[in-house]
């Protein structure tokens, strides 16, 4: 095998803001879970805790976002002062994926109604995909099972390379073309053209 195809190493990131935990007044279970269900998904997984400052926020994800391709961060998305994770996020990213937040609320909504106030955010910055959970660990875990199914095929999206419309003929995967890519994994015959009515 050439270097070039050597496979990268799948790290993430797993950032905890809160006060408390910060603090060291609290335990960080919510990161816990979500470092374990990461490392069961193949990834190495750092760890980092910041208190619920958006500027300690926002610098933890723009070093995070020179080293990982994925980074989860857990707290600060609820509706008080405090929660300032969406907002750092927002000020960090320079594009949003919307389809993955409304899963993670979508997902949530089945469990509480309480779902729909989580302003969690998801984007991207650079080739890293930044992804927002709640504080609570079941929150965290169920938001982050929300995008399981998609995750792998995002990140290897956002790894390269970034050929418009063209595949690399080694992989039935889209390249970039979002038409391509809502097209993938979709049954052929949805796809087919409706027969002329005569």
């Amino acid at each position: 095998m050439s270097p070039d195809a050597t496979p990268r190493l799948r790290t993430a990131l797993v950032l905890t803001a809160s006060d408390r935990s910060a603090a060291g007044t609290r335990g960080d279970a919510s990161g816990a879970v979500l470092a374990d269900r990461l490392t069961a998904l193949g990834f190495v997984v750092a760890r980092e805790v910041v208190a619920d400052d958006r500027e300690a926020i926002e610098g933890a994800l723009r070093a995070g976002a020179e080293v990982h391709p994925l980074i989860v961060t857990t707290g600060g998305t609820g509706l008080t002062p405090r929660d300032v994770t969406p907002q750092a996020t927002l000020a960090v990213v320079d594009y949003e994926v919307p389809g993955l937040a409304e899963a993670i609320r979508a997902e949530g909504r089945m469990k509480t109604p309480f779902a729909d106030l989580s302003r969690s955010v998801v984007g991207v910055r650079g080739r890293t995909l930044i992804v927002n959970t709640p504080g609570s660990p079941q929150g965290a875990a169920e938001s982050l099972e929300a995008i399981v199914p998609v995750l792998d095929h995002a990140l290897e999206t956002l790894a390269g390379p970034h050929d418009h419309g063209r595949g690399d003929g080694d992989s039935d995967a889209p390249a970039d073309s979002t038409e391509d890519q809502h097209a993938f994994g979709r049954a052929e015959d949805s796809f087919s053209e409706p027969e002329d009515a005569d």
